[in-house]
């Protein structure tokens, strides 16, 4: 190299490492000041809904469409989806139908952390999954209507929530 060359190179280096350390930092993730548990409940339901607006969008055979579910996901919740979502697409499988929420219900509220859980019906009676060959990858005793039990932590989405975890559980809600 020549020295000019050499001399701009190490200018250019110590100017960023100089800027570097000036940089502001991440602010953390935001958290919501909901006025009531009733805020809280219907700031829930309203990311909820998205979600599952979202998962009805996808297109398995294109991954952009991923992307909205993504948005409204965290944690837990959003590395089985990226998991599942790109199996699926990966396998050549095809979703037809929508899902529908019958039930939303707030059980939990926690005002310090703003942490959210509910109770969903999730209403999957008109979904069909084929597989590449066109094979049902339903199975034949899955439910129409089950119940999941639905965290959702503080977040910067629209509605200040994203979903961390959604388990299948045993609800009487949902029978």
């Amino acid at each position: 190299m020549k020295p000019r060359l050499v001399t701009s190179v190490s200018a250019l280096a110590l100017v960023a490492a100089m800027t570097t350390g000036c940089l502001p930092q991440p602010s953390p993730e935001p958290t919501p000041a909901f006025a009531s548990e009733e805020e809280a409940f219907a700031a829930a339901e309203a990311t909820y809904r998205a979600y599952v607006d979202a998962l009805n969008e996808v297109d398995l055979s294109d991954p952009e469409t991923f992307e909205g579910v993504y948005a409204w996901t965290t944690g837990d919740a959003n590395a089985n989806e990226r998991q599942t979502l790109s199996q699926m697409h990966a396998d050549g499988w095809t979703v037809t139908g929508t899902t529908k929420i019958d039930l939303f219900d707030g059980r939990e509220f926690d005002a310090k952390s703003s942490h959210v859980v509910a109770i969903v019906c999730s209403n999957v009676a008109e979904i069909e999954v084929v597989d590449s060959t066109g094979a049902s990858m339903v199975g034949a005793d899955r439910p129409d209507v089950y119940a999941l039990e639905v965290r959702l932590v503080p977040s910067g989405t629209s509605t200040g929530l994203s979903i961390e975890r959604s388990n299948a559980i045993e609800d009487k809600a949902c029978n």
